[in-house]
């Protein structure tokens, strides 16, 4: 492979050393795939990799589907999807698309923890033989995370019938009522735990309560909330939904400036967090462009 090639890789790995390469998969295995071209005698732009794909026409637009589902299963951890794309490449890319890529119901709102499919064995083995609230409400999260919102509630309401006045609990159930839209089911679990602790789970749970008011059309109060989150913590999901709510109050300097600030920390933030946060990015990018200059 030519020099040029392990210049580049080291390019893109993560400061962090060879243990966070993941996070850069697509790009790597893009650089050893046009290193593969070059090794035999053929260096094409990236333009002209475009068009000799799209040249294909639909056969070549469903092999760069296929391949996209399957870097991201990789990077998932899912093997045993990965095993489906191997020997059922658009069939089960299509199932992936669907069924996980596409839980679109949390993208954005972070739980702390693990969700993978080694978490859930392992929480259900404990459930099996210990049957705690901690676990069912683990279980939950993990459900949460992944967008299965009707297994992530019965967890949470497993949890309460074991353990009624746990703060964590209440407040996960309350975040996965509103992300089903029963926000006026969710209101009161998330205002119960904000009496005991304003700032519980470092204001994520003042920002469902927020998005919460903002559901139930309560506009005004929803920008109280979402100014006590900003005043206290530079999320970008808060100051998007705060910049929206300026923007559809006619209050354009002020949405204007949360936009900046959301884009100018894009600006510096490392790999990881730009890809956690890269559909709050894409809607402050949009809501910019509607904001006259």
């Amino acid at each position: 492979m030519p020099t040029q090639f392990f210049a580049k890789l080291f390019c893109v790995l993560p400061r962090g050393g060879w243990s966070n390469v993941k996070v850069y998969l697509p790009e790597v295995g893009l650089l050893f795939y046009f290193a593969a071209m070059e090794s035999y005698g053929y260096s094409p732009s990236l333009g002209e990799q475009l068009q000799h794909w799209f040249s294909l026409g639909i056969a070549g637009a469903m092999t760069l589907f296929h391949l996209w589902m399957l870097i991201d299963a990789v990077r998932k951890r899912e093997w045993l999807w990965v095993v489906y794309m191997l020997f059922l490449p658009m069939l089960a890319a299509v199932l992936y698309f669907f069924c996980l890529y596409r839980s679109t119901a949390t993208r954005g709102f972070e739980l702390p923890g693990s969700h993978d499919r080694h978490r859930i064995r392992e929480l259900e083995a404990k459930i099996h033989h210990i049957d705690n609230a901690h676990q069912h409400a683990q279980l939950g999260d993990v459900y949460f995370q992944r967008g299965k919102l009707d297994k992530a509630e019965a967890c949470y309401r497993a949890a309460l019938q074991r353990d009624p006045n746990d703060v964590d609990t209440r407040a996960h159930l309350g975040q996965c009522l509103l992300r089903q839209k029963r926000a006026a089911e969710a209101r009161p679990l998330l205002e119960g735990v904000l009496r005991e602790n304003p700032k519980h789970d470092y204001n994520h749970t003042a920002m469902a309560y927020a998005e919460t008011l903002m559901a139930l059309g309560e506009t005004e109060n929803a920008i109280k909330s979402w100014e006590y989150v900003v005043a206290h913590n530079s999320y970008p999901r808060a100051k998007v939904q705060l910049a929206e709510l300026y923007f559809a109050t006619s209050r354009l300097d002020e949405a204007r400036a949360q936009l900046n600030d959301v884009l100018v920390e894009d600006s510096h933030a490392p790999a990881f967090q730009r890809r956690r946060d890269q559909v709050w990015i894409s809607r402050a990018k949009a809501l910019a462009r509607k904001l006259p200059s």
